[in-house]
Protein backbone atom coordinates (compact mmCIF):
# COMPACT_ATOMS: atom_id res chain seq x y z
CA UNK A 1 0.00 0.00 0.00
CA UNK A 2 2.84 2.37 0.90
CA UNK A 3 4.54 1.46 -2.38
CA UNK A 4 1.40 2.33 -4.36
CA UNK A 5 1.00 5.61 -2.44
CA UNK A 6 4.63 6.56 -3.15
CA UNK A 7 4.14 5.88 -6.86
CA UNK A 8 1.02 8.02 -6.86
CA UNK A 9 2.84 10.92 -5.17
CA UNK A 10 5.72 10.71 -7.64
CA UNK A 11 3.27 10.73 -10.55
CA UNK A 12 1.53 13.84 -9.18
CA UNK A 13 4.88 15.61 -8.68
CA UNK A 14 5.94 14.77 -12.26
CA UNK A 15 2.59 15.95 -13.61
CA UNK A 16 2.80 19.24 -11.71
CA UNK A 17 6.38 19.82 -12.87
CA UNK A 18 5.37 19.24 -16.48
CA UNK A 19 2.40 21.58 -16.19
CA UNK A 20 4.57 24.23 -14.52
CA UNK A 21 7.20 23.83 -17.22
CA UNK A 22 4.53 24.17 -19.90
CA UNK A 23 3.35 27.45 -18.36
CA UNK A 24 6.73 29.16 -18.81
CA UNK A 25 7.52 27.94 -22.32
CA UNK A 26 7.21 30.81 -24.82
CA UNK A 27 5.72 29.42 -28.00
CA UNK A 28 4.91 32.77 -29.66
CA UNK A 29 7.87 33.66 -31.87
CA UNK A 30 6.35 36.88 -33.21
CA UNK A 31 7.21 39.08 -30.24
CA UNK A 32 9.36 42.21 -30.23
CA UNK A 33 10.60 44.43 -27.44
CA UNK A 34 11.78 47.99 -28.04
CA UNK A 35 13.01 50.73 -25.78
CA UNK A 36 13.84 54.41 -25.92
CA UNK A 37 15.24 56.64 -23.21
CA UNK A 38 17.55 59.27 -21.92
CA UNK A 39 19.17 59.21 -18.49
CA UNK A 40 22.25 60.47 -16.70
CA UNK A 41 23.65 63.14 -14.41
CA UNK A 42 23.21 66.90 -14.83
CA UNK A 43 24.94 69.69 -12.90
CA UNK A 44 24.39 73.47 -12.89
CA UNK A 45 27.34 75.09 -11.08
CA UNK A 46 25.68 78.48 -10.60
CA UNK A 47 22.22 77.25 -9.50
CA UNK A 48 21.04 76.70 -5.95
CA UNK A 49 21.55 73.03 -5.07
CA UNK A 50 23.73 72.55 -8.18
CA UNK A 51 21.21 70.09 -9.69
CA UNK A 52 21.08 70.51 -13.46
CA UNK A 53 18.06 72.41 -14.80
CA UNK A 54 16.93 73.02 -18.37
CA UNK A 55 18.16 76.40 -19.64
CA UNK A 56 15.37 77.01 -22.17
CA UNK A 57 12.65 79.63 -21.75
CA UNK A 58 9.46 78.75 -19.89
CA UNK A 59 6.45 77.54 -21.88
CA UNK A 60 8.64 76.41 -24.79
CA UNK A 61 9.47 72.86 -23.80
CA UNK A 62 12.65 71.78 -25.55
CA UNK A 63 12.54 74.42 -28.27
CA UNK A 64 16.02 75.73 -27.63
CA UNK A 65 17.66 72.30 -27.32
CA UNK A 66 16.90 69.02 -25.58
CA UNK A 67 20.23 67.80 -24.21
CA UNK A 68 19.35 69.13 -20.75
CA UNK A 69 15.90 67.49 -20.70
CA UNK A 70 14.84 65.34 -17.74
CA UNK A 71 15.21 61.55 -17.56
CA UNK A 72 12.77 59.12 -19.15
CA UNK A 73 12.66 55.45 -20.13
CA UNK A 74 10.07 53.78 -22.42
CA UNK A 75 9.54 50.04 -22.92
CA UNK A 76 7.59 48.89 -25.99
CA UNK A 77 6.45 45.25 -26.04
CA UNK A 78 4.59 44.23 -29.19
CA UNK A 79 3.06 41.15 -30.80
CA UNK A 80 3.09 40.71 -34.57
CA UNK A 81 0.90 38.32 -36.56
CA UNK A 82 0.48 37.70 -40.26
CA UNK A 83 -2.31 35.13 -40.69
CA UNK A 84 -2.55 33.54 -44.14
CA UNK A 85 -5.96 32.58 -45.49
CA UNK A 86 -6.14 29.28 -47.39
CA UNK A 87 -2.39 29.21 -47.94
CA UNK A 88 -2.55 32.35 -50.11
CA UNK A 89 0.12 34.76 -48.79
CA UNK A 90 -1.18 37.56 -51.03
CA UNK A 91 -4.32 37.67 -48.84
CA UNK A 92 -2.48 38.01 -45.55
CA UNK A 93 -3.07 40.75 -42.96
CA UNK A 94 -0.31 42.32 -40.90
CA UNK A 95 -1.51 42.66 -37.30
CA UNK A 96 0.39 44.54 -34.57
CA UNK A 97 -0.53 44.78 -30.89
CA UNK A 98 1.69 47.29 -29.09
CA UNK A 99 1.92 48.92 -25.67
CA UNK A 100 4.27 51.58 -24.27
CA UNK A 101 5.19 51.67 -20.60
CA UNK A 102 6.77 55.02 -19.71
CA UNK A 103 8.76 56.20 -16.72
CA UNK A 104 9.55 59.92 -16.29
CA UNK A 105 11.44 61.91 -13.72
CA UNK A 106 9.34 64.46 -11.86
CA UNK A 107 12.26 66.66 -10.92
CA UNK A 108 15.51 64.87 -10.18
CA UNK A 109 17.41 61.88 -11.56
CA UNK A 110 15.16 58.93 -12.41
CA UNK A 111 17.41 56.38 -10.73
CA UNK A 112 17.16 58.17 -7.37
CA UNK A 113 13.36 58.20 -7.00
CA UNK A 114 10.29 55.98 -7.07
CA UNK A 115 6.53 56.58 -7.21
CA UNK A 116 6.43 57.39 -3.49
CA UNK A 117 8.96 60.21 -3.78
CA UNK A 118 7.90 63.86 -3.77
CA UNK A 119 7.89 64.91 -7.44
CA UNK A 120 9.52 61.56 -8.09
CA UNK A 121 8.75 58.95 -10.73
CA UNK A 122 5.80 59.35 -13.09
CA UNK A 123 4.49 56.10 -14.60
CA UNK A 124 2.20 56.14 -17.63
CA UNK A 125 0.75 53.87 -20.33
CA UNK A 126 0.40 56.24 -23.30
CA UNK A 127 0.11 53.44 -25.87
CA UNK A 128 -2.00 50.29 -26.03
CA UNK A 129 -3.50 49.63 -29.44
CA UNK A 130 -4.12 47.11 -32.21
CA UNK A 131 -3.44 47.91 -35.85
CA UNK A 132 -4.29 45.75 -38.87
CA UNK A 133 -2.49 46.67 -42.11
CA UNK A 134 -3.14 45.52 -45.69
CA UNK A 135 -6.28 43.66 -44.62
CA UNK A 136 -6.63 40.48 -46.70
CA UNK A 137 -3.99 41.84 -49.09
CA UNK A 138 -5.92 45.07 -49.72
CA UNK A 139 -4.91 48.73 -49.36
CA UNK A 140 -6.97 49.14 -46.17
CA UNK A 141 -5.52 49.68 -42.68
CA UNK A 142 -7.41 50.13 -39.42
CA UNK A 143 -6.45 50.74 -35.78
CA UNK A 144 -8.06 51.35 -32.40
CA UNK A 145 -6.78 52.15 -28.93
CA UNK A 146 -4.41 54.72 -27.49
CA UNK A 147 -1.24 55.55 -29.39
CA UNK A 148 1.45 58.12 -30.07
CA UNK A 149 0.29 58.91 -33.58
CA UNK A 150 2.82 61.50 -34.70
CA UNK A 151 5.22 61.81 -37.58
CA UNK A 152 8.05 64.23 -38.48
CA UNK A 153 9.81 65.90 -35.58
CA UNK A 154 12.63 68.36 -35.02
CA UNK A 155 14.68 65.87 -33.06
CA UNK A 156 17.22 68.31 -31.63
CA UNK A 157 14.31 70.25 -30.06
CA UNK A 158 11.99 67.26 -29.35
CA UNK A 159 9.27 69.05 -31.31
CA UNK A 160 6.68 66.89 -33.10
CA UNK A 161 5.11 69.53 -35.30
CA UNK A 162 2.12 69.74 -37.62
CA UNK A 163 0.37 66.37 -37.13
CA UNK A 164 0.81 65.12 -33.56
CA UNK A 165 -2.45 63.29 -32.81
CA UNK A 166 -1.32 61.23 -29.84
CA UNK A 167 -4.47 60.26 -27.94
CA UNK A 168 -7.15 57.59 -27.56
CA UNK A 169 -9.16 56.96 -30.69
CA UNK A 170 -9.45 54.96 -33.88
CA UNK A 171 -8.58 55.36 -37.52
CA UNK A 172 -8.81 53.93 -41.00
CA UNK A 173 -6.40 54.38 -43.92
CA UNK A 174 -6.75 53.63 -47.62
CA UNK A 175 -3.62 54.11 -49.71
CA UNK A 176 -2.55 57.71 -49.06
CA UNK A 177 -5.71 58.89 -47.29
CA UNK A 178 -6.28 58.58 -43.57
CA UNK A 179 -9.36 59.37 -41.46
CA UNK A 180 -9.15 59.31 -37.66
CA UNK A 181 -11.26 60.23 -34.67
CA UNK A 182 -9.76 61.10 -31.30
CA UNK A 183 -11.08 61.61 -27.78
CA UNK A 184 -8.38 63.60 -25.95
CA UNK A 185 -10.40 64.94 -22.98
CA UNK A 186 -8.81 64.52 -19.56
CA UNK A 187 -10.39 64.64 -16.11
CA UNK A 188 -8.00 67.10 -14.45
CA UNK A 189 -8.35 70.12 -16.72
CA UNK A 190 -8.12 72.92 -14.17
CA UNK A 191 -4.37 72.43 -13.82
CA UNK A 192 -3.39 71.99 -17.44
CA UNK A 193 -6.04 73.21 -19.86
CA UNK A 194 -8.46 76.09 -20.33
CA UNK A 195 -11.24 73.92 -21.78
CA UNK A 196 -13.20 72.21 -18.97
CA UNK A 197 -13.89 68.54 -19.62
CA UNK A 198 -15.19 67.59 -16.18
CA UNK A 199 -18.02 69.16 -14.19
CA UNK A 200 -20.38 68.36 -11.35
CA UNK A 201 -23.82 67.03 -12.24
CA UNK A 202 -26.82 66.42 -9.97
CA UNK A 203 -29.14 63.85 -11.51
CA UNK A 204 -29.99 61.33 -8.77
CA UNK A 205 -29.91 63.90 -5.98
CA UNK A 206 -26.21 63.44 -5.37
CA UNK A 207 -23.24 65.22 -6.90
CA UNK A 208 -21.47 63.21 -9.60
CA UNK A 209 -18.43 64.02 -11.71
CA UNK A 210 -19.37 64.05 -15.39
CA UNK A 211 -16.80 63.61 -18.14
CA UNK A 212 -17.41 65.95 -21.12
CA UNK A 213 -15.64 64.56 -24.15
CA UNK A 214 -13.95 66.47 -26.97
CA UNK A 215 -14.50 64.90 -30.38
CA UNK A 216 -11.71 65.47 -32.92
CA UNK A 217 -12.17 64.43 -36.56
CA UNK A 218 -9.00 64.38 -38.68
CA UNK A 219 -8.66 63.89 -42.45
CA UNK A 220 -5.15 63.59 -43.96
CA UNK A 221 -4.03 62.98 -47.52
CA UNK A 222 -0.47 62.59 -48.83
CA UNK A 223 0.48 63.33 -52.44
CA UNK A 224 3.83 61.73 -53.40
CA UNK A 225 5.80 63.04 -56.37
CA UNK A 226 9.37 62.19 -57.42
CA UNK A 227 11.53 62.43 -54.28
CA UNK A 228 8.99 64.63 -52.50
CA UNK A 229 5.61 64.47 -50.79
CA UNK A 230 2.90 66.97 -49.90
CA UNK A 231 0.64 66.26 -46.95
CA UNK A 232 -2.71 68.05 -46.54
CA UNK A 233 -4.62 67.99 -43.26
CA UNK A 234 -7.99 69.17 -41.91
CA UNK A 235 -9.45 68.84 -38.41
CA UNK A 236 -12.82 69.56 -36.79
CA UNK A 237 -13.20 69.79 -32.99
CA UNK A 238 -16.41 69.78 -30.94
CA UNK A 239 -17.29 69.82 -27.24
CA UNK A 240 -20.91 69.56 -26.18
CA UNK A 241 -22.59 71.85 -23.68
CA UNK A 242 -23.04 70.76 -20.08
CA UNK A 243 -26.35 69.18 -19.06
CA UNK A 244 -29.27 71.07 -17.51
CA UNK A 245 -28.51 69.51 -14.13
CA UNK A 246 -24.88 70.64 -14.11
CA UNK A 247 -23.57 72.85 -11.31
CA UNK A 248 -21.12 74.51 -13.73
CA UNK A 249 -22.58 75.66 -17.03
CA UNK A 250 -20.29 75.51 -20.08
CA UNK A 251 -21.54 76.17 -23.64
CA UNK A 252 -20.87 73.98 -26.66
CA UNK A 253 -17.85 75.01 -28.72
CA UNK A 254 -16.09 74.17 -31.99
CA UNK A 255 -12.82 74.62 -33.83
CA UNK A 256 -11.18 74.01 -37.22
CA UNK A 257 -7.63 73.30 -38.39
CA UNK A 258 -6.12 73.30 -41.88
CA UNK A 259 -2.50 72.77 -42.84
CA UNK A 260 0.03 71.57 -45.39
CA UNK A 261 3.49 70.03 -45.08
CA UNK A 262 6.04 69.67 -47.89
CA UNK A 263 8.75 67.01 -47.55
CA UNK A 264 11.63 67.31 -50.03
CA UNK A 265 14.54 64.91 -50.40
CA UNK A 266 17.99 66.44 -51.02
CA UNK A 267 20.84 64.67 -52.81
CA UNK A 268 24.09 64.85 -50.83
CA UNK A 269 27.27 62.78 -50.45
CA UNK A 270 25.75 60.86 -47.56
CA UNK A 271 22.09 59.85 -48.08
CA UNK A 272 19.20 60.97 -45.90
CA UNK A 273 19.26 64.76 -46.39
CA UNK A 274 15.89 66.54 -46.54
CA UNK A 275 13.99 69.79 -46.22
CA UNK A 276 10.60 69.97 -44.47
CA UNK A 277 8.31 72.99 -44.44
CA UNK A 278 4.85 73.21 -42.91
CA UNK A 279 2.13 75.76 -42.16
CA UNK A 280 -0.92 75.20 -39.94
CA UNK A 281 -3.82 77.43 -38.93
CA UNK A 282 -6.28 76.60 -36.15
CA UNK A 283 -9.41 78.41 -34.99
CA UNK A 284 -11.74 78.28 -31.98
CA UNK A 285 -11.01 75.56 -29.45
CA UNK A 286 -8.54 74.06 -31.96
CA UNK A 287 -5.98 76.87 -31.50
CA UNK A 288 -3.64 74.71 -29.37
CA UNK A 289 0.13 74.62 -29.55
CA UNK A 290 2.17 75.71 -26.51
CA UNK A 291 4.82 74.54 -24.03
CA UNK A 292 6.72 72.80 -26.83
CA UNK A 293 3.60 70.76 -27.64
CA UNK A 294 1.73 71.07 -30.94
CA UNK A 295 -1.51 69.20 -30.27
CA UNK A 296 -4.33 71.45 -31.44
CA UNK A 297 -6.76 70.30 -28.73
CA UNK A 298 -4.66 71.94 -26.01
CA UNK A 299 -6.68 75.15 -26.30
CA UNK A 300 -4.72 78.37 -25.71
CA UNK A 301 -5.93 81.52 -23.94
CA UNK A 302 -9.17 82.56 -22.24
CA UNK A 303 -12.76 82.40 -23.53
CA UNK A 304 -14.86 85.40 -24.49
CA UNK A 305 -16.16 87.08 -21.34
CA UNK A 306 -19.78 87.21 -22.61
CA UNK A 307 -20.29 84.02 -24.62
CA UNK A 308 -17.74 81.90 -22.70
CA UNK A 309 -16.65 80.35 -26.03
CA UNK A 310 -13.46 80.51 -28.11
CA UNK A 311 -15.11 81.92 -31.22
CA UNK A 312 -12.52 84.23 -32.78
CA UNK A 313 -9.54 82.40 -31.23
CA UNK A 314 -6.73 81.41 -33.60
CA UNK A 315 -3.21 80.04 -33.88
CA UNK A 316 -0.76 80.06 -36.79
CA UNK A 317 2.45 78.02 -36.89
CA UNK A 318 5.16 77.81 -39.57
CA UNK A 319 8.05 75.32 -39.34
CA UNK A 320 11.24 74.95 -41.39
CA UNK A 321 13.41 71.87 -40.73
CA UNK A 322 16.45 70.82 -42.75
CA UNK A 323 19.16 68.14 -42.60
CA UNK A 324 22.29 68.32 -44.74
CA UNK A 325 24.66 65.33 -44.67
CA UNK A 326 27.41 67.38 -46.26
CA UNK A 327 30.19 64.77 -46.28
CA UNK A 328 31.49 61.79 -44.34
CA UNK A 329 32.86 64.37 -41.86
CA UNK A 330 29.97 66.81 -41.38
CA UNK A 331 26.18 66.92 -40.95
CA UNK A 332 24.08 70.03 -40.28
CA UNK A 333 20.56 69.92 -38.80
CA UNK A 334 18.69 73.23 -38.48
CA UNK A 335 15.19 74.44 -37.65
CA UNK A 336 13.03 77.55 -37.31
CA UNK A 337 9.58 77.73 -35.67
CA UNK A 338 7.21 80.70 -35.54
CA UNK A 339 3.89 80.66 -33.64
CA UNK A 340 1.33 83.34 -32.90
CA UNK A 341 -1.84 82.57 -30.93
CA UNK A 342 -4.82 84.34 -29.39
CA UNK A 343 -7.63 83.05 -27.18
CA UNK A 344 -11.34 83.81 -27.38
CA UNK A 345 -11.20 87.00 -25.32
CA UNK A 346 -10.80 90.41 -26.96
CA UNK A 347 -7.87 91.19 -24.69
CA UNK A 348 -4.36 91.38 -26.13
CA UNK A 349 -2.90 90.88 -22.67
CA UNK A 350 -4.47 88.88 -19.83
CA UNK A 351 -8.05 87.67 -19.44
CA UNK A 352 -10.06 85.55 -16.99
CA UNK A 353 -10.44 81.86 -17.83
CA UNK A 354 -13.16 79.40 -16.78
CA UNK A 355 -11.50 78.94 -13.39
CA UNK A 356 -11.39 82.68 -12.56
CA UNK A 357 -7.65 82.85 -13.15
CA UNK A 358 -5.96 85.65 -15.07
CA UNK A 359 -3.96 84.10 -17.90
CA UNK A 360 -2.29 85.48 -21.01
CA UNK A 361 -4.64 85.57 -23.97
CA UNK A 362 -2.12 86.38 -26.70
CA UNK A 363 1.45 85.28 -27.42
CA UNK A 364 4.01 85.11 -30.19
CA UNK A 365 7.26 83.17 -30.21
CA UNK A 366 10.15 82.37 -32.49
CA UNK A 367 12.81 79.70 -32.11
CA UNK A 368 15.72 78.74 -34.30
CA UNK A 369 18.73 76.51 -33.87
CA UNK A 370 21.31 74.32 -35.56
CA UNK A 371 23.31 71.22 -34.63
CA UNK A 372 26.63 70.56 -36.36
CA UNK A 373 27.87 66.97 -36.11
CA UNK A 374 31.56 66.38 -36.78
CA UNK A 375 32.49 62.73 -37.34
CA UNK A 376 35.97 62.60 -35.81
CA UNK A 377 35.90 58.88 -36.57
CA UNK A 378 33.22 56.20 -36.75
CA UNK A 379 32.61 55.98 -33.00
CA UNK A 380 33.51 59.47 -31.75
CA UNK A 381 31.34 62.40 -32.85
CA UNK A 382 31.47 66.02 -31.69
CA UNK A 383 28.06 67.74 -31.47
CA UNK A 384 27.82 71.52 -31.38
CA UNK A 385 24.55 73.44 -31.09
CA UNK A 386 23.49 77.09 -31.17
CA UNK A 387 19.90 78.04 -30.28
CA UNK A 388 17.91 81.25 -30.00
CA UNK A 389 14.43 81.60 -28.49
CA UNK A 390 12.16 84.59 -27.90
CA UNK A 391 8.61 84.77 -26.55
CA UNK A 392 6.23 87.71 -26.07
CA UNK A 393 3.31 87.16 -23.68
CA UNK A 394 0.50 89.70 -24.04
CA UNK A 395 1.80 93.27 -23.87
CA UNK A 396 4.91 92.37 -21.87
CA UNK A 397 8.40 92.87 -23.29
CA UNK A 398 9.78 89.82 -25.14
CA UNK A 399 11.87 87.35 -23.13
CA UNK A 400 14.80 85.83 -25.03
CA UNK A 401 17.63 83.35 -24.63
CA UNK A 402 20.74 82.31 -26.57
CA UNK A 403 22.26 78.90 -25.82
CA UNK A 404 25.56 77.33 -26.91
CA UNK A 405 26.12 73.58 -26.51
CA UNK A 406 29.23 71.40 -26.89
CA UNK A 407 28.84 67.62 -26.56
CA UNK A 408 31.67 65.18 -27.38
CA UNK A 409 29.84 61.89 -27.97
CA UNK A 410 30.75 58.21 -28.01
CA UNK A 411 28.73 56.19 -30.54
CA UNK A 412 29.24 52.45 -29.83
CA UNK A 413 27.52 51.36 -33.07
CA UNK A 414 30.26 53.16 -35.06
CA UNK A 415 27.88 54.75 -37.59
CA UNK A 416 28.47 58.09 -39.28
CA UNK A 417 24.84 59.15 -38.99
CA UNK A 418 22.92 61.73 -36.97
CA UNK A 419 20.45 58.92 -36.12
CA UNK A 420 23.02 56.46 -34.72
CA UNK A 421 22.21 55.42 -31.16
CA UNK A 422 23.01 54.88 -28.36
CA UNK A 423 24.88 58.09 -27.54
CA UNK A 424 27.02 58.61 -24.45
CA UNK A 425 27.57 62.36 -24.20
CA UNK A 426 29.69 64.76 -22.20
CA UNK A 427 27.56 67.93 -22.27
CA UNK A 428 28.51 71.55 -21.61
CA UNK A 429 25.95 74.36 -22.08
CA UNK A 430 26.00 78.13 -21.62
CA UNK A 431 22.93 80.36 -22.00
CA UNK A 432 22.44 84.11 -21.91
CA UNK A 433 19.11 85.76 -20.98
CA UNK A 434 17.85 89.25 -21.78
CA UNK A 435 16.54 91.56 -19.03
CA UNK A 436 12.90 90.42 -19.34
CA UNK A 437 13.75 86.72 -19.03
CA UNK A 438 16.23 87.36 -16.20
CA UNK A 439 14.02 89.67 -14.12
CA UNK A 440 10.87 87.50 -14.46
CA UNK A 441 12.81 84.25 -13.89
CA UNK A 442 11.46 83.02 -17.22
CA UNK A 443 13.34 79.70 -17.33
CA UNK A 444 13.42 76.48 -15.26
CA UNK A 445 17.06 77.29 -14.53
CA UNK A 446 16.32 80.84 -13.39
CA UNK A 447 13.50 79.66 -11.14
CA UNK A 448 16.06 77.61 -9.21
CA UNK A 449 18.96 80.06 -9.33
CA UNK A 450 17.42 83.53 -9.15
CA UNK A 451 17.93 86.42 -11.55
CA UNK A 452 21.15 85.72 -13.43
CA UNK A 453 22.39 86.80 -16.82
CA UNK A 454 24.02 83.47 -17.62
CA UNK A 455 22.95 79.89 -17.09
CA UNK A 456 25.19 76.82 -17.08
CA UNK A 457 24.67 73.09 -17.42
CA UNK A 458 27.16 70.23 -17.33
CA UNK A 459 26.24 66.60 -17.72
CA UNK A 460 27.16 63.06 -18.68
CA UNK A 461 24.09 61.47 -20.22
CA UNK A 462 23.06 58.68 -22.55
CA UNK A 463 20.27 58.56 -25.14
CA UNK A 464 19.07 55.47 -26.99
CA UNK A 465 16.36 53.90 -29.07
CA UNK A 466 16.19 50.22 -30.02
CA UNK A 467 13.27 48.77 -32.01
Amino acid sequence: MKHITLKGCLAIVLLISQVTYAQIVITNKKFSFGTTGRIGAGYSPNADGKTGRQLNLNNQGSLGGRMDQGDYVDFLPAFHFTPVVGGDSSRSTKIDMQARLSFYSGGTFLGNVDTKSNQGMIVALPEAFVEARNIMGSDWDVWAGSRWLRYDDIHIADYFYFDDHSATGWGVKHKNTRFSMFFPAVIDTASSNSTPYSYTNIISGAKNLIYRQREVFVLEHTIPFKNNSLKLMAEFHHVDETGKNAVEQYPADNGWVIGAKLNTGIKTVLPGSFNQFSVRYGTGIANGGDNGNTQTWRTYGAPDAQTQTYKGAYSFTAVEHVLFNISNRWSLNGYAVFTTSKGGSDSNNKAVDYYKREIFNKKSEFNTGVRATYYFNNWFHILTELHYGVRKNGTKDPASMVKLVLAPTIVPTAERSVWARPHIRLIAELSRYNNEAMNTLYSPFLQHSGAKRYGTYLGVRTEWWVF
